[in-house]
């Protein structure tokens, strides 16, 4: 790899472009790190119904609403985005269970290769309807939020930027919140520790499922908004792109490992950000980087960065 010329960029602001990135990767990680947390099995369709979430972004601003610039009123901005980012989130919950009852609820006590193969068979089919949806080409996805940005010295944080950070920051602190201190949360964690004995002392495990799914489904769904924004694009194999690294990431941190999910996503974010930035044809290398990176992970560690069962313990 040859040194690209660096004097026009700031390391912090690379910073900046890998937290911003690595908070979306961290927010669909968090969904294969749950699945896998409780029932052992990696949902390999969790891309893919991020991927709607894009496409359900693209249809919202363009085709119904007819939202296609920039909002300058902040608490408009704001409204309407959170708007947005609710009818995916619910969307994006509701294919998710979907796919749960329909794809691996009947295969769940089968071997484990069925399973495995139904979540590859779930992906396709719905990769595929989002390519009948959209067709094979990349669409424009309007950005609302203004192209201005907020210079703190030598960092310039673009305003959606700033959005993506502190939703992550606030998805991620109710999510531990809502698995460290609800009945739910106590619920999901006997059942990732033992399956068998939280059944015998009561706990529904279909229900416990079915939440695990609709989270993070959701998630998925709030990212998906902000990811077609800030990329302004919608494409039907956005889910396998995304969802490669997100599950990449999560592997990386442990999976099944909330907390490693989200230092997952950031660690990725931030390779991405400082090999694009810093090596010579970065674009180009930055993916195998980041998979170089998990191959030497798996190989030292397998287990990931934290270990696989800190959601046993949030």
């Amino acid at each position: 790899m040859i040194l690209a010329d660096s004097s026009t960029q700031s390391v912090l602001q690379v910073i900046e472009q890998g937290l911003t990135t690595g908070a979306i990767y961290a927010l669909i990680a968090t969904g294969y790190t749950l699945v896998y947390g409780i029932i052992q099995l990696i949902n390999f369709a969790h891309g893919d119904v991020f991927m709607w979430g894009t496409v359900l972004t693209y249809f919202m601003l363009t085709k119904w609403f007819k939202l296609t610039t920039p909002i300058s009123n902040p608490f408009v901005l704001i409204g309407t985005v959170l708007g947005l980012m609710a009818i995916c989130m619910i969307t994006c919950a509701l294919i998710a269970f979907t796919v749960e009852r329909i794809a691996y609820r009947p295969l769940r006590r089968a071997a484990s290769v069925a399973p495995l193969i139904s979540a590859i068979g779930a992906s396709f089919i719905l990769e595929n309807l989002g390519l009948f949806a959209i067709g094979p080409s990349s669409l424009n996805v309007p950005n609302l939020f203004p192209n201005g940005s907020l210079n703190l010295g030598v960092v310039s944080f673009k305003y959606i930027d700033i959005f993506v950070i502190v939703l992550a920051v606030i998805l991620m602190y109710g999510l531990s919140t809502f698995i460290s201190r609800t009945k739910m949360g106590r619920a999901m964690r006997s059942v990732a520790q033992d399956t068998e004995a939280a059944s015998l002392m009561g706990v529904n495990i279909n229900q416990v499922i079915i939440i695990t799914f609709l989270l993070g489904g959701a998630l998925a769904g709030a990212a998906s908004v902000v990811y077609a924004m800030r990329l302004q694009v919608a494409f039907f194999l956005t889910g396998f792109e995304a969802g490669l690294k997100a599950f990449t990431a999560a592997v990386l941190g442990g999976i099944g490992n909330l907390y490693g999910a989200m230092l997952g996503g950031l660690f990725i974010g931030m390779i991405e950000a400082f090999v694009t930035a810093y090596v010579h044809d970065g674009l180009k290398w930055a993916d195998a980087t980041v998979f170089a990176v998990l191959v030497l992970v798996l190989v030292f560690r397998p287990s990931g960065i934290l270990g696989k069962q800190a959601i046993v313990k949030v």
